[in-house]
C-alpha cells in the first residue's frame, strides 16, 4: 500500500532524522582544565630589621620567594606589590604572602621585637642617710641620686616617681628606693634609718643602802635602798630578774646577795650588787645557843634530829623555846638531855632568855 506524504511531514521526518543521527555519534563529557598550581611550591624566606625601640615603626622585612616566578608579595593580607620590602614596622608579628601569575601562593610568618633599651645599662642607686633624732621620731631623710644613665625619676617603696630622689620625714626602718631612666631601665637599693643610740656614752651608777635582816621574824626585815645616777630620770629600779617599780625601796628581803638595776628615761641601764646579812644574835639567844650546841645538837642536828628538833637551826631555838624549857629546866614530861637536867647555872641562862622575850636579838 502507498502512502502519500506531504512536504511538512518530509521535512519532519528529516529533522527528527537530524537529531537522532547526531546524538548517536556524541562521544561522552569535556574534561576539566589542567591545575596550574599543581607541583607548585612557592617557599618565602626573608631577612627582618627590628624596630630600634618600643612604640618605634622603623623596623622592616625583606621577603624573597622561590618555586615559581612572577611572584607579587602581601602583608598581613594587604595589596600585592612586586616588591618584598617592607618597612616602617613597628614589633609584632607579620605574614607575608607570595603569589605567582597564576595565583599559586606561599606565606611565612615573621616576628619583629623592639631593641632592648636597657641592654648593658647598669644604674647604681646610692643615698646620704639623716637618722630620725629620737626614738619613734619621723624627722629622718634619705637624699638619693642613681649614676649609670640619665634622667632619672625616683620612688620610696613603690610610691609615685618624682624628680628628685630626696626623701623627708622619715621613721626609723628600711626603705626601698627606684631610680628609673627615661627609658624605663631602672635601678634599685634599699636604706635603713635607725633611732639614735640615747645610750652612748651614758653609765648609769647604782649605789645601795642595806638594811640587814633580823632572823626568824616573819617578814623578812631586810631591805635596800637604791641611788642612781649618770642618767637621765626619772628611774625605775627591779631586782634581780623581777618587774621594774618606780620605788628605790625593796623591802622583806631576807638575807643573801641581790642584783639591783636602775633603767633611765631613756632606757639606759646600769646595775650593782646588794648584799643583805643577817644581824648577828642577841647574848642571851647566843648564851643558849652554846648551852643547847653543848649538850644537845649530838640527838638533834642535821642527820639526826630526835623528837623532829634540830637545834642547829637559830630560828628553831626561838620556835620551840617553850618545849626547851620545859625539858631542859622544868623536866617535863622528861628531862632533857637524858643524863639529867642541866646544871643550874645553863638553866638559868634559858629562864633569863625567855623571861626578856625569847627572840633572835634578846
Amino acid at each position: 500500500m502507498k502512502v502519500a506524504l506531504s512536504y511538512s511531514t518530509i521535512f519532519i521526518l528529516s529533522i527528527v532524522g537530524i537529531l537522532i543521527i547526531g546524538s548517536c555519534g556524541k562521544s561522552g563529557s569535556t574534561p576539566p582544565p589542567p591545575d596550574p598550581c599543581s607541583g607548585v611550591t612557592i617557599t618565602v624566606n626573608g631577612t627582618v630589621s627590628n624596630p630600634t625601640a618600643t612604640g618605634v615603626a622603623d623596623g622592616s622585612i625583606n621577603a624573597t620567594a622561590s618555586g615559581s616566578t612572577g611572584i607579587t608579595f602581601s602583608l598581613n593580607g594587604g595589596a600585592f606589590q612586586t616588591s618584598g620590602s617592607f618597612s616602617n614596622l613597628s614589633a609584632g608579628t607579620y605574614t607575608i604572602i607570595a603569589k605567582n601569575g597564576n595565583g599559586c601562593s606561599g606565606s611565612s610568618s615573621f616576628t619583629l621585637t623592639a631593641a632592648n633599651p636597657c641592654a648593658g645599662v647598669i644604674i647604681t642607686v646610692n643615698a646620704v642617710l639623716t637618722n630620725p633624732a629620737s626614738p619613734g621620731a619621723n624627722n629622718g631623710n634619705i637624699v638619693a641620686s642613681a649614676s649609670g644613665s640619665s634622667g632619672f625619676t625616683y620612688n620610696i617603696n613603690g610610691g609615685a616617681f618624682q624628680a628628685t630622689g630626696t626623701f623627708n620625714n622619715l621613721a626609723a626602718g628600711s626603705y626601698i628606693i627606684i631610680a628609673k631612666n627615661a627609658n624605663g631601665c631602672t635601678g634599685t637599693a634599699t636604706f635603713t634609718l635607725t633611732n639614735p643610740n640615747l645610750c652612748a656614752g651614758v653609765t648609769i651608777t647604782v649605789s645601795n643602802a642595806i638594811t640587814n635582816n633580823t632572823p626568824c621574824l616573819s617578814p623578812a626585815t631586810g631591805s635596800i635602798t637604791a641611788t642612781p645616777g649618770g642618767g637621765t630620770g626619772p628611774y625605775t629600779y627591779k631586782l634581780n630578774s623581777g618587774a621594774y617599780q618606780s620605788s628605790t625601796i625593796f623591802s622583806n628581803l631576807n638575807s643573801g646577795t641581790y642584783l639591783i638595776t636602775a633603767k633611765d628615761a631613756n632606757g639606759c641601764t646600769g646595775s650593782a650588787n646588794a648584799t643583805v646579812a643577817d644581824i648577828s644574835a642577841g647574848p642571851l639567844f647566843a648564851a643558849v645557843r652554846n648551852v643547847l650546841q653543848n649538850n644537845c645538837v649530838s640527838c638533834h642536828n642535821n642527820t639526826q634530829s630526835e623528837g623532829g628538833m634540830n637545834w642547829t637551826i637559830d630560828c628553831n631555838i626561838v620556835n620551840f623555846k617553850d618545849r626547851i624549857k620545859s625539858r631542859a629546866v622544868d623536866g617535863i614530861p622528861s628531862a632533857m638531855p637524858p643524863t639529867g637536867l642541866l646544871v643550874l647555872s645553863e638553866q638559868q641562862k634559858i629562864i633569863n632568855w625567855i623571861n626578856a622575850g625569847g627572840k633572835y636579838t634578846d
